[in-house]
């Protein structure tokens, strides 16, 4: 069995997994249903395979109450692939696609659409350092758009869309890759989510995709036939072989999501890890810095400075002595940073918290 001494873990991804989960892979790893083999070995064409698979469908459709006109693909690549898959699939030379530009991810994300079509930014907030979500009002985008995409968390910068924008018959495209499952989104919004799994759906390796299935009619059919979203949507994302164990791990995670009340116990648990840290920021009189600004604070990565490099790298490293790990800010950035994912405990953000305020009191 797995030692419950667990590390402070805040690592932005791949990140912290529920030990429940993790404790369960290890108990069904050799011998999965007592068929003498391990998920890892199973042929994705069995049956104890198939549902598996079939299983974590159903319950991602049930936790997000994901409606009958889309489908549920689990896709390989990272949320990185999906740069280019989205405009290969939806961006034609004759069109323009519209990105809103909150941070890193969704300028590598304009970068490849570029490749494909006209791109335009409705919005970015790159002139104020990315320490914001732009304002609804500020958001420019034409009906003719293929479509417009935004970053729904910024997990270098610490911003988090708090609403979403309202784009009409334009799909909304949305990289969730850092905060999907962690609170409850009406999916009905969007043309397409994807997310990543490595912050809050499981391991590295799986990719998931919510797409409207008109979208599908409607995509580029002359694209290699593995980038081309219909591909998986007829195969129910078994064309070739899936990520198995990460899609096994994956539907483990939704499993544990429901046991510890849904989507709005989630969120509910997620706003009080938050909280503990950020008041310890707010409290501290210059001391800590938060670099988002309070209205676009991310519930998922909260980023912040010491009052001086110096001191920072002092903090940083006496953090490390006490056992939390993954504290350092992004490396284009700096800085330090907190990923406060689902499966980091309560207590776990209480620990972080109790260290900054005895490291200010024996530093300030």
């Amino acid at each position: 069995m797995i030692s419950t001494k667990r590390a402070y873990n805040f690592n932005a991804g791949p990140s912290a997994l529920p030990l429940e989960v993790l404790q369960k892979a290890q108990e069904e790893l050799v011998d999965f249903n007592n068929s003498g083999m391990s998920i890892m070995e199973m042929s994705h064409r069995s049956k104890d395979y198939e549902a598996v698979h079939n299983d974590a469908i159903t319950h991602l459709r049930s936790l997000y109450s994901i409606p009958d006109n889309y489908e549920v693909l689990f896709l390989q690549g990272g949320g990185s692939l999906q740069f280019t898959m989205v405009p290969m699939n939806f961006l034609s030379e004759a069109q323009t696609a519209s990105y809103i530009l909150t941070g890193s991810w969704s300028e590598k994300a304009i970068k490849e659409a570029k490749l494909f079509g006209q791109t335009q930014q409705a919005a970015s907030t790159k002139d104020n350092a990315y320490r914001n979500i732009p304002a609804l009002e500020e958001i420019q985008f034409n009906e003719t758009d293929a479509y417009v995409h935004i970053t729904s968390n910024n997990t270098i910068y610490g911003t988090q869309w708090q609403e979403f924008p309202q784009t009409g018959e334009v799909p909304l495209i949305a990289d969730m890759s850092s905060d999907i499952l962690s609170k409850p989104v009406d999916v009905s919004n969007f043309g397409i989510i994807y997310a990543g799994a490595q912050k809050n759906l499981g391991p590295s390796g799986v990719t998931v995709v919510i797409i409207r299935k008109d979208l599908l009619e409607k995509a580029n059919k002359n694209i290699p036939t593995m980038l081309k979203y219909s591909t998986h949507a007829d195969a129910n994302s078994l064309y070739n072989t899936p990520p198995t164990f990460g899609i096994y791990m994956l539907g483990e995670v939704l499993k544990w999501v429901e046991e510890k009340g849904g989507l709005e116990a989630i969120a509910k648990n997620n706003e009080e890890k938050a909280k503990l840290i950020y008041d310890v920021i707010d409290n501290s009189n210059g001391f800590y810095s938060g670099h988002a600004t309070p209205e676009s604070r991310s519930l998922m990565n909260i980023t912040f400075r010491v009052t001086n490099e110096e001191l920072e790298k002092q903090f940083l490293a006496e953090a490390k002595e006490a056992g939390f790990i993954g504290l350092n800010g992004h490396r284009s950035v700096g800085g330090c940073r907190a990923s406060t994912y689902n499966s980091v405990p309560v207590e776990t953000c209480k620990a972080l918290a109790d260290f900054m305020i005895a490291f200010q009191n024996k530093h300030q």
